[in-house]
């Protein structure tokens, strides 16, 4: 008996369940069960290679590092979106099914098109610090640590993959990855770039509803909600509905500017004035007698 056959004596079969297909075509869908000798500390790419090796060199999946580094392998196993050379199959009971991330456009088998990320990163503001180039750069290490958790991130997209916004709606939201990414620059002690500009009209930030999900997938423990995508909202609610900001944003630093905005109030005032009678007092009464209230 060879090595092989007396360690699936010993600890015996894994068996997986493969999505495989061509493209988006519905009709290339189906699935394909294997089973694989199982070994000792064994994760679920062990398994893939094994398959493409022994069983169907046809099958396509994407990894690089096998070492939980270069965030190529991911992928839907048992419905829950993970890293497949992090994910130990005795961890797993029963059948292991594997499929490709949803939330993008499938190339092949568990290979997904991940281009749109890409396209997504050029779009964010770059770093642009506050002091010229040639000064010291001089800050505390409490302000370095707030954005050093974020470049722990390998963009293995497993957050965008298990986003619903991103996955079930088609809004224009960024997505999780790329709000830590905005993040780790607002957060900079020497950017100088506000960016609530940008997660406000394009990176759609107001969708997000805070359900955490994509903090729980994190393979890296980056805390994307509470650390991240709440900070950033609040950002844009103090810049943009803070009434307190506003009025100090739009208090006269000038005459001219003063003479100007007293303009314009007077001016609203008098339209208000002039349309109030005409418009506000008729709904009034007509709200009064649809609601068959007593006049006056």
């Amino acid at each position: 008996m060879s090595q092989r056959e007396v360690l699936e004596a010993n600890l015996g079969v894994v068996r997986l369940k493969v999505l495989r297909g061509l493209g988006d075509d519905p009709s290339t869908s189906h699935y394909d069960t294997y089973e694989v000798p199982r070994e000792e500390g064994m994760v679920v790419l062990n398994a893939i290679h094994y398959i493409q090796a022994h069983i169907d060199p046809s099958l396509s999946a994407r990894w690089n590092c096998k070492a939980a580094r270069c965030g190529s392998c991911s992928a839907e196993i048992n419905g829950k979106p993970r890293l497949m050379c992090k994910t130990r199959v005795d961890t797993i009971e029963g059948e292991i099914t594997v499929e490709p991330m949803k939330a993008f456009p499938r190339l092949r088998d568990l290979v997904t098109d991940v281009t749109e990320n890409w396209k997504v990163a050029a779009m964010i503001p770059a770093f642009s610090p506050r002091s010229p180039p040639g000064n010291d750069w001089r800050f505390y290490q409490r302000d370095v640590d707030r954005s050093r958790e974020f470049r722990r991130c390998i963009e293995c997209f497993l957050c965008q993959d298990v986003c619903h916004v991103i996955r079930e709606h088609e809004a224009d939201y960024i997505g999780p990855r790329w709000v830590v990414k905005a993040a780790s620059l607002d957060m900079h002690p020497m950017d100088g770039l506000n960016r609530s500009k940008f997660m406000k009209d394009s990176g759609g930030l107001g969708y997000c509803n805070i359900t955490k999900c994509c903090q729980e997938i994190c393979p890296e423990h980056i805390v994307i909600t509470d650390d991240a995508i709440i900070p950033e909202k609040e950002r844009v609610v103090d810049r943009y509905y803070d009434p307190l900001v506003w009025l100090y944003r739009n208090i006269p630093r000038s005459q001219e500017k003063f003479e100007f905005t007293t303009k314009k109030i007077l001016k609203a005032a008098f339209w208000v004035a002039l349309v109030a009678p005409v418009v506000v007092i008729p709904m009034i009464y007509l709200a009064k007698a649809l609601l068959h209230l007593p006049f006056p």
